[in-house]
């Protein structure tokens, strides 16, 4: 009985032998017919508008209670606001990913299209969702709190006094690697595929990476990691320093997306050395 019971444990494995999903297609108008895109530009819409109305208004809320008391301890600190934008990836993330991928970034849909995971008509037009809707959640703050969100700068992404350029773009493609990093490594279908809990508990470790980015970075660029999150305020805001620090925002997002998705999908995942092999073996024929 014991072998009999461990011969149909083989079996089940068996069943469970992983296969690469097919890469989407480059360009796939035909996505352009379906209402399920669209839907997902609308969750991708709303999500990045309620990632960046509550965030915001945590920087401001803590902006203004320090600036009234002048005791530092008496605001969520930099520690809350960590949490606020960790905890909103992973509430949003989670609420999203079965119908849009729960993207909310740029940067994070550009690393996707990369390992083609979204076709470029999907990138674009979520990317374009992802700024819209930040410029909306943050056009929400200033409307609801427009003399605080003009007096504490909007939350607007700026290169901090005393760090250099070069600075600010390695802390943004440092940060940004880490994160699209994680998202490849918690939505990795081989991983999905052989544990079942592991679909259930993807955003939890996207909103921690974003959470401990937070951390190391908010005392050098405030931190961006999000091309979008970055756009809304400097829109919003619309301050001159805001708009020279921008191409920190969106270059170094870019190159840690992309840097990501090589690692992982042809270092970690060895896609390049599979191609290698599969075109020795069709020579050979």
């Amino acid at each position: 009985m014991a072998k009999d019971m461990e011969g149909e444990g083989h079996v089940g494995l068996a069943h469970k032998d992983y296969q690469d999903p097919p890469p989407a297609p480059f360009f796939d108008p035909a996505e352009l017919r379906k209402w399920s895109f669209y839907r997902a530009l609308i969750a991708e819409f709303v999500a990045t508008l309620l990632f960046l109305y509550i965030t915001i208004l945590t920087v401001i809320g803590y902006n203004h209670q320090t600036d009234s008391t002048a005791d530092l301890c008496n605001g969520v600190g930099i520690l809350g606001i960590a949490w606020a934008f960790g905890g909103m990836i992973f509430v949003l993330v989670y609420c999203t990913a079965g119908i849009s991928g729960g993207h909310i970034n740029p940067a994070v849909t550009f690393g996707l299209f990369l390992a083609r995971k979204v076709s470029l008509v999907r990138a674009v037009a979520y990317m374009v969702a992802q700024c819209l809707g930040a410029i909306s959640g943050v056009g929400l703050v200033k409307g609801f709190q427009s003399s605080y969100y003009n007096r504490y700068k909007g939350g607007a992404n700026t290169l901090s006094h005393g760090y250099s350029k070069g600075t600010g773009l390695g802390a943004e493609i440092i940060g940004t690697f880490l994160l699209v990093y994680t998202v490849f490594s918690a939505t990795d279908p081989k991983r999905k595929a052989r544990d079942s809990h592991v679909p259930v508990l993807a955003p939890l470790p996207i909103g921690f990476a974003v959470f401990m980015v937070h951390l190391a970075t908010i005392p050098i660029t405030g931190t961006g990691i999000n091309p979008a999150r970055s756009l809304g305020p400097a829109v919003i805001y619309n301050n001159q320093k805001a708009w020279d620090d921008q191409w920190i925002f969106w270059v170094g997002p870019f190159i840690g997306a992309a840097i990501a998705a090589i690692y992982h999908q042809y270092v970690l995942r060895a896609h390049a050395v599979k191609a290698l092999g599969s075109f020795r073996s069709s020579t050979n024929l």
